[in-house]
């Protein structure tokens, strides 16, 4: 049966019916523009502008004073802003922290959770991984006097674009000390069986970790119920922190009370911290991976941003997201077919996150012709395109709009005027 035509009038009916027409009016969009990076760098909306001026002026007004008497206290405003979290990825407030950036917080709980001793020496990730985290990975194995060459298991795509599951299971042998991947690849948008990966590493006597930057905000998770040991993310993509916003991590309670690798100043019991003993009493919260001085004015946004993803719910989210990409998909059998492009995500919904990518030997130049056209895409090296419609604020007429612009772009061949690579930024 083939499948009924997409028309402005279908996208239209979905977005007189969708309940999150609303949240649109929540972030700053410019006019006749398409924002499909809100995978790489969410929009700003107007909570997070306004907890981030609630901040300032509690500088402004209380100086240090800001600490404990501002109306939202400094001091325990990381917690706060991890309590507010725990929902999107299934974990208890105190599992949960806002802290440091993803690679530092990754730093750490590779420094608490990676002790290689007899014959469990490795860490298993995988070869489609964001470069930042085998750079921790490699660094900490250094750091152990060890070789990564002989010490990393990177499992190997068939694809180049995903990976089965068995796979990587396969390589969860007695030598393994550690795993870490991705919760979602951030080319190709595939969702990891977290659950499963799980269960057959701690089969194994394997420590589990999950790095969630592409998942967060736009899935739900839980990862207490499924028992994985750490996570890390960035909170400047799908949650809306702003540039640079400040990352976060979850440890199972399992491992509360563990000592942190690498101890600092905030990592301490909040009663005991300014006892200024240099003996340090962790906190047996998640607090106690902190390291230094909590950056307000890079977490404050979060306290705003957070509200909307309280009110909306993670599984609504979900829900639109997986039909705006859906669409999106639709829209390139139906309008594209003969352009070159390839789906490298996968089709199914329950194996994709939040994005779709578009794989052509020419995309640096189509990613230009777009901006051109004014939607801003994603291009990853050497050949893919990603477009990520933000159910808070794209809409349905949207993504339609944007894939008609694609298909002007190569009927008319406009994206030949560009050189086929990328900026320094891509």
């Amino acid at each position: 049966m083939t499948k009924p035509v997409i028309t402005r009038e279908t996208v239209q009916k979905l977005d007189h019916e969708d309940p999150f027409g609303a949240f649109k009016n929540e972030f700053y969009l410019k006019k006749d523009h398409y924002y499909m990076d809100g995978n790489s760098l969410g929009l700003l909306s107007k909570r997070a502008e306004k907890a981030l001026s609630t901040s300032l002026e509690d500088w402004k007004r209380h100086a240090i004073e800001g600490w404990t008497e501002a109306r939202e206290p400094w001091f325990y405003m990381s917690e706060k802003i991890g309590e507010k979290t725990a929902h999107l990825i299934g974990a208890e407030p105190f599992e949960v922290i806002n802290t440091g950036s993803i690679t530092t917080n990754l730093h750490q709980l590779l420094a608490t959770f990676y002790k290689p001793e007899e014959k469990r020496t490795k860490i298993l990730a995988d070869e489609l991984n964001f470069p930042s985290d085998i750079y921790a990975i490699k660094s900490q194995i250094e750091l152990h006097g060890l070789e990564p060459e002989d010490h990393l298991i990177r499992v190997a795509s068939a694809d180049g674009y995903t990976f089965k599951e068995e796979d990587i299971i396969r390589e969860m042998d007695e030598d393994v000390a550690l795993l870490l991947l991705p919760s979602v690849l951030y080319r190709s948008g595939q969702l990891l069986d977290i659950e499963k990966l799980t269960h057959a590493a701690h089969k194994n006597g394997i420590i589990v970790g999950f790095d969630l930057a592409h998942s967060i905000g736009a899935t739900p998770h839980h990862l207490s119920e499924w028992g994985v040991d750490f996570a890390v993310w960035c909170t400047y993509k799908y949650l809306n922190s702003g540039p640079g916003g400040v990352g976060g991590l979850y440890v199972n309670q399992k491992h509360l009370g563990k000592k942190p690798g690498l101890a600092g100043w905030f990592s301490s019991n909040k009663e005991k911290q300014f006892d200024m003993s240099h003996d340090l009493s962790p906190s047996e919260t998640a607090g106690a991976f902190q390291i230094g001085t909590p950056h307000i004015l890079s977490s404050a946004p979060l306290l705003g941003s957070l509200e909307l993803f309280q009110e909306a719910g993670i599984e609504a989210v979900r829900e639109k997201s997986l039909k705006l990409t859906r669409l999106m998909m639709d829209l390139t059998h139906q309008e594209l077919p003969g352009f070159g492009f390839k789906l490298a995500n996968p089709l199914d919904d329950e194996r994709r996150g939040g994005h779709v990518c578009f794989v052509h030997d020419e995309a640096a130049s189509i990613c230009k012709a777009l901006k051109k056209e004014g939607v801003t895409p994603d291009f990853r090296a050497p050949n893919v395109i990603r477009l990520a419609p933000i159910a808070f604020y794209t809409s349905y007429e949207d993504v339609l709009d944007v894939m008609l612009l694609l298909k002007d772009i190569m009927e008319n061949k406009k994206h030949k005027q560009y050189k086929n690579e990328r900026g320094i930024i891509a």
